[in-house]
C-alpha cells in the first residue's frame, strides 16, 4: 500500500549561521546603493536586493520569514535610493516577491541551476510588474511595463543568480 507520505517529495528547509541573512542583505543593499556611482548602468540592470530576497525566500521556504525579509529589504532599499520615488514602492514589491518565493520554494526543488535561472527571470518580471501597477494605481504615474532594458536586466539578474546562489549555498549550516 502506497501512502501519501511515500508519494510526496521531501524538500529540505535550509538553515543559516547566525548573522548570515543580515550581513548578506546589508552587503547587497550597500552594493546596490553605491555601484551606480562607479558603474552608471548598474542602476538599470542590477537588482541585488531582489536576488538576496529570492535566495533566502527559496532556501528557507517559510512564507512568513520571506514576507518579512522582503519587507525589510524593500523598505531599506527605498530609504537608500537616490531617486525621488516614494518610500514603500520597493517594500511592497519585495514583500510580495519574498512571500511568493518562499511559497514556491516550499513546493518545488529549486537547487538546479536551470530552475534558479527560470525562477529568477520570472520573479524579476513579477517584481517589476508589482512596481508598475503600484505606480499606476497609487501614484497615477504612467510607466511602460515591457522594454528592451527590462528584458536585458532580467537576463543579467538570472545569469547572476546562477553564479551568486551557489556562493550563498556555502553559508548554510551543515
Amino acid at each position: 500500500m502506497v501512502t501519501r507520505a511515500d508519494t510526496e517529495q521531501h524538500i529540505e528547509v535550509h538553515k543559516f549561521r547566525a548573522g548570515v541573512v543580515v550581513s548578506v542583505s546589508a552587503a547587497a543593499l550597500i552594493l546596490q546603493a553605491f555601484l551606480p556611482s562607479y558603474f552608471p548602468h548598474a542602476r538599470d540592470y542590477l537588482e541585488l536586493p531582489l536576488l538576496v530576497t529570492l535566495y533566502f525566500g527559496l532556501s528557507r521556504r517559510n512564507p512568513s520569514s520571506g514576507l518579512l525579509l522582503g519587507l525589510v529589504i524593500g523598505l531599506v532599499q527605498d530609504g537608500l535610493g537616490k531617486t525621488l520615488s516614494p518610500i514603500g514602492l520597493y517594500g511592497i514589491s519585495k514583500t510580495l516577491v519574498g512571500y511568493a518565493a518562499s511559497s514556491v520554494g516550499a513546493r518545488l526543488d529549486v537547487e538546479h541551476p536551470i530552475a534558479r535561472f527560470l525562477l529568477t527571470f520570472a520573479f524579476f518580471h513579477f517584481h517589476h510588474a508589482v512596481l508598475v501597477v503600484t505606480k499606476q494605481w497609487l501614484l497615477a504615474q504612467q510607466e511602460p511595463y515591457a522594454n528592451l532594458t527590462l528584458l536585458i536586466a532580467s537576463l543579467v539578474n538570472a545569469a547572476l543568480a546562477i553564479v551568486l546562489f551557489p556562493v550563498l549555498d556555502r553559508l548554510r549550516k551543515t
